[in-house]
């Protein structure tokens, strides 16, 4: 059966994810539909470009990927989908889709507004519909006009400083107040990130309850944690803090 994953800034508590579902559930009976979240802050799409970035290759081929994260609906930006290695993708064309359109084999088309589109709710009017008929089996070629220039989001590169330190920062905050970060080591080493200082661990249990740690984190990037609290308010992080790795080896 055909699986469609949902992931918005809507949140659950004013029925704008059930509106869509029930576009969904009417275009393709038996359809499987996977919340992955629609607790994306508001309007943040960077926060939805790297969630979409952890799960969306771990998906079956031929699953389709609806992301609405949305601050510019109703504008001249224009609304895509994606074919990118079998994997098919639905969202505005804001960067959100980055993690898909960075693969050599994508294929882009802008899809049409209907005129009784909603200019304030094209995830019910544009993309839901768009995603259904994809999940059914329909070449994504036949939805639109070749889009050949969609935006393309990348995240920041760390730098190398003169003394040997690599310099990062603060890409996003998780619910757990965990920092992941740019960075990325195979040798251990020391951060440096505001007034902290620690060695990176391998796991959160080798340092005591509310002690602050670094580690690599299942994405592969350097994350910074406490044990049993939360980071981003103990050691004052946000988007953009920078953070100093001192690699161990090179």
């Amino acid at each position: 059966m055909p699986i469609i994953t949902l992931l918005t800034d809507f949140g659950t508590a004013d029925g704008y994810v059930a509106e869509m579902m029930g576009v969904l559930y009417s275009h393709v009976p038996g359809v499987t539909i996977v919340d992955l979240s629609h607790e994306i802050p508001p309007q943040d799409v960077e926060a939805a470009r790297l969630a979409l970035a952890r799960y969306w290759r771990r998906f079956p081929q031929g699953t389709v990927h609806l992301v609405v994260v949305d601050p510019g609906v109703g504008s001249e930006r224009a609304a895509i989908a994606v074919d990118s290695g079998g994997q098919f993708l639905v969202g505005p064309d804001n960067g959100v889709l980055s993690p898909a359109l960075w693969a050599l084999d994508a294929q882009v088309v802008s899809l049409p507004v209907p005129v009784l589109a909603a200019p304030t709710f094209h995830g019910r009017d544009v993309f839901a519909p768009a995603a259904a008929t994809l999940a059914l089996g329909v070449p994504v070629q036949s939805l639109g006009e070749p889009f050949s220039e969609p935006i393309r989001r990348r995240t920041p590169e760390a730098r190398r400083r003169n003394d040997g330190a690599i310099v990062g920062e603060v890409l996003t905050i998780d619910r757990f107040g965990n920092a992941l970060t740019n960075l990325v080591t195979r040798t251990g080493g020391d951060i440096v990130v505001n007034t902290s200082h620690f060695t990176i661990a391998r796991t959160y249990s080798d340092v005591a309850p509310g002690q602050p740690l670094a580690l690599i984190g299942s994405s592969g990037f350097v994350e910074l944690a406490v044990r049993n609290g939360n980071a981003a308010a103990q050691m004052q992080l946000q988007r953009g803090t920078p953070v100093v790795l001192f690699k161990n080896g090179g």
